[in-house]
């Protein structure tokens, strides 16, 4: 082999690896939020599990990545640990699809136009020119994707036709097939080859490729072959011990040891039952028969499915051993607010970092809301216990904040739309907001502990008036997260209504406490205090109000950066909706509040 060969087999192997990440990176951005919602919806069923893993697989071309994705949503809470065990059963069934697309190489169309056209020699070149047409010509974000999903398909099969075509001249070179039979000889050598070599490409799917373009030499016998697949499969275990363990939760790293497990397991079944099978002279024409490129396929698959049938009713048994190895902490869950950003593994995914961005920031405001209402309850029950929940959980949502923004600013970089990229924002926005809404629990504690420590107290008709516009606060808050939710801008448009009536109840109220100041009814001390509860609850709303705002702006980006603007057309009252929402919170509140 000269060194014009050698750099055809590596550009050739170059171009197939670069064909595999755009083609599966083409499948994934297509199919983002229906892999979530397939993967999603797997079952406690572990066949439908398998299943499941199997179709996503099938579908992004990686089973690394398939079980990336498990982890992700692991972490951000959408499968428990069974079901990931299942996926994860299903995604090495999955990933001998390419394996099977691969073959297409042994086609011999014998004149036929029909087989002629399924030749990768025909099919690569016609792929390319169809996806840089939808790239370069038709002016659409899915047309763009499609494209490269054609592109990543044909310099796949260019870069496998050239390692095809560079080592098509070793079937003459007596030292090569030399070589293939000593390899032949020593099983566990073979499969040491397969695993390093998995380890260093970081894909079983490339790994079996080139064995499939290897054996166009016709010296691939099912001795070096099966031995080889053994080893590809370990390799992988060493690519997803890498991606489960990193930044990952319990849960996730649980994942990364079934699979290791349940490679390491069905490696040792195959391999004892091939040595004993042969050891026995069972099946004597299969060992040296040569082996092309379907055969190296229907042997990845046949190894891969009779593992999962084997292993499916130990699942349970796998899951308790992950248990066992990763073990559970003790924690204390009263009250802990629990906020973790998503996994940086589905980054893989925009499509669907975005959406649990999204659910992570929902929780976030859930905690910040929760916050706030133990900080009020302070005021007429004041729990010393109840002070150091709230501070934890401020230190928590203050970290989370910047996790978050960290989190979102990555997930930028991944994004290719402007659609995206405005949400990203709008996003950063919004937790920002959640978190102003802590620290205003915050200085409300700050009060409550202030009347505890100086014995301060309100008249029993500030308390009336308090509670009415803390039910209302209560109110705005609840439905904010729910707006959030969804994005649904219906209930977006239904805050800003009960925000200008909170707003309005807080004149009130303060126009009132000052007339009790004025005849002796309050002491000037418990007075400012009142007043700065009530500017602390006002600017809750305040933050609730921009949330909404950032919510409509995700429908309609003509409201972003232009809040001051649409807040006064909206106070104008030429809105009709908006008109009829807001004397509906005025009969709900300032009606109730005027008759106390």
């Amino acid at each position: 082999m000269d060194i014009f060969t050698i750099i055809k087999l590596f550009g050739g192997l170059a171009m197939f690896l670069y064909g595999m990440e755009v083609m599966g990176d083409g499948l994934k951005n297509a199919s983002g939020t229906a892999l979530k919602n397939i993967l999603g919806k797997a079952t406690q069923n572990v066949v439908m599990g398998v299943i499941t893993g199997m179709v996503v697989t099938a579908v992004i071309q990686s089973s690394t990545a398939t079980i990336v994705l498990a982890v992700g949503l692991i972490s951000a809470d959408i499968l428990n640990l069974k079901q990931a065990v299942s996926i994860v059963m299903g995604a090495n069934i999955g990933t001998t699809i390419t394996a099977q697309i691969i073959r297409l190489m042994d086609i011999e169309s014998s004149g036929s136009m029909v087989l002629e056209f399924f030749k990768p020699d025909t099919l690569a070149p016609i792929a390319i020119t169809v996806g840089i047409i939808l790239i370069m010509f038709v002016k659409k974000h899915s047309s763009k994707t499609t494209g490269e999903i054609f592109v990543g398909f044909g310099v796949l099969f260019t870069g496998l036709l050239s390692m095809t075509a560079a080592v098509k001249p070793l079937a003459q070179s007596e030292g090569f097939i030399d070589l293939m039979q000593r390899f032949s000889d020593r099983p566990m050598l073979a499969l040491l080859i397969g695993l390093v070599v998995t380890v260093i490409v970081q894909s079983s799917s490339a790994t079996v490729g080139m064995i499939q373009a290897i054996s166009v030499t016709g010296a691939m016998s099912f001795n070096l072959v099966y031995p080889l697949i053994m080893g590809i499969n370990l390799g992988t275990c060493v690519t997803t011990a890498m991606v489960c363990s990193i930044g990952s939760s319990k849960d996730a790293k649980r994942t990364g040891i079934v699979h290791i497990v349940f490679n390491v397991v069905g490696t040792v079944l195959f391999m004892v039952g091939m040595a004993v099978i042969k050891g026995a002279g069972g099946f004597p024409n299969l060992w040296g028969s040569v082996v092309n490129s379907g055969g190296v396929a229907d042997f990845q698959t046949l190894f891969n499915l009779v593992t999962a049938i084997v292993l499916i009713p130990f699942s349970s048994l796998l899951v308790k051993l992950s248990l066992h190895i990763i073990k559970s902490d003790i924690v204390e869950t009263e009250d802990r607010a629990d906020l973790v950003a998503p996994d940086e593994k589905l980054y893989q995914i925009p499509a669907m970092a975005l959406d649990e961005a999204n659910k992570a920031i929902c929780h976030m405001g859930e905690v910040a809301n929760k916050n706030y209402k133990r900080a009020i309850k302070l005021i007429t029950n004041f729990e010393e216990h109840r002070v150091k929940v709230i501070l934890d959980n401020e230190e928590k949502l203050d970290m989370f904040t910047d996790t978050m923004d960290g989190y979102l600013v990555n997930l930028s970089k991944h994004v290719e739309t402007d659609h995206d990229n405005q949400h990203i924002n709008i996003f950063m926005q919004a937790s920002t907001n959640f978190e102003r809404i802590g620290d205003h629990a915050i200085n409300i504690m700050e009060i409550a502990q202030e009347m505890n420590s100086n014995k301060i107290n309100f008249s029993e008709q500030a308390f009336k008036e308090l509670n009415l516009v803390i039910e209302a606060v209560n109110e705005i808050t609840e439905n904010t997260v729910d707006a959030f939710r969804a994005l649904n801008s219906g209930l977006a448009r239904n805050i800003e209504p009960l925000e200008e009536v909170i707003d309005d109840m807080i004149v009130t109220l303060k126009n009132r406490h000052v007339n009790r100041l004025k005849e002796g009814e309050c002491t000037t001390r418990a007075g400012i205090t009142f007043v700065d509860l009530l500017t602390n609850i006002e600017r809750i709303a305040d933050q609730c109000s921009n949330i909404a705002l950032l919510i409509l702006s995700s429908h309609d980006m003509s409201i972003l950066g232009n809040h001051h603007s649409y807040l006064k057309e909206l106070h104008k009252g030429e809105d009709t909706n908006y008109a009829i929402e807001l004397e509906k919170r005025k009969e709900q509140y300032i009606t109730k509040l005027k008759s106390l």
